[in-house]
């Protein structure tokens, strides 16, 4: 029962995260200076997190790599097929009514994804959860902000964007629930969800925040990038070395 209290309260938190959309309405340009600072610190603690614990993690249960390979495939074919946009753009004029919705339903996909593998790695240990949660949590910010990006240019109001991708987030602790009473009855399978949980961060940082990096063309945002790039990794590794020991 704990580990579901832990597991609700950190989707919850993550969830909430979707309100850094409002950051849209107070600080645009500032916003702008810090967001790459943002998508490059979240991909080096996605990496980091997915190859020095998730992985291991996974490998030492059984022995194999290939749940992390099929959470890669997995993580392509969600994108190719249900064209999962997550644009992290401040941006977006031109997105459509109907590209305002497919990102909702997207977006409240990959959700309850965010939230089965919160629980997964939950039910391994309390550091694994935090961690892993902390990786959603830096990864939501700038794609919430995108996301409200696309609701409002796509004829939302304010209020509307604000509370309909708050209620997307939330899918995120249903999924949290979800997974606990699931992966509780079949814990032989969360070895598994932790190595499909380790692809879906490499493909994330690798496919969908390092394209938004390349984009800088500003030398000193592209060193900048560069630092919170391996302040991201350095941190997770810190963290992960004083846990070990």
């Amino acid at each position: 029962m704990q580990e579901l209290i832990q597991i609700i309260l950190a989707t919850i938190i993550v969830s909430f995260i979707s309100l850094m959309g409002i950051l849209c309405l107070l600080a645009k340009k500032r916003l702008d200076n810090i967001l790459t600072f943002i998508v490059a610190f979240a991909a080096g603690t996605m990496l980091a997190t997915s190859f020095f614990h998730l992985m291991p993690e996974s490998f030492e249960a059984i022995n194999t790599l290939w749940p992390v390979l099929i959470g890669i495939v997995i993580f392509f074919i969600l994108e190719s097929v249900i064209h999962w946009h997550h644009s992290h753009e401040l941006n977006c004029a031109n997105c459509t009514s109907p590209t305002a919705y497919l990102n909702l339903i997207g977006d409240g996909l990959h959700n309850f994804i965010d939230g089965l593998i919160i629980a997964a790695s939950f039910l391994i240990n309390p550091i694994t959860g935090i961690l892993v949660t902390i990786s959603i949590m830096l990864h939501e910010i700038p794609q919430e902000i995108g996301d409200f990006a696309i609701l409002i240019h796509s004829g939302f109001s304010k209020t509307q964007a604000i509370i309909t991708n708050l209620i997307s987030a939330l899918v995120a602790v249903l999924g949290g629930i979800f997974g606990y009473f699931f992966f509780s009855r079949i814990e032989f399978a969360i070895p598994y969800a932790i190595g499909i949980a380790a692809g879906s961060f490499i493909y994330i940082a690798t496919s969908d925040l390092f394209p938004i990096l390349h984009k800088e063309k500003n030398k000193i945002k592209k060193i900048i990038q560069t630092i919170a790039l391996i302040i991201g990794i350095l941190l997770m590794w810190i963290i992960l070395s004083i846990h070990l020991h």
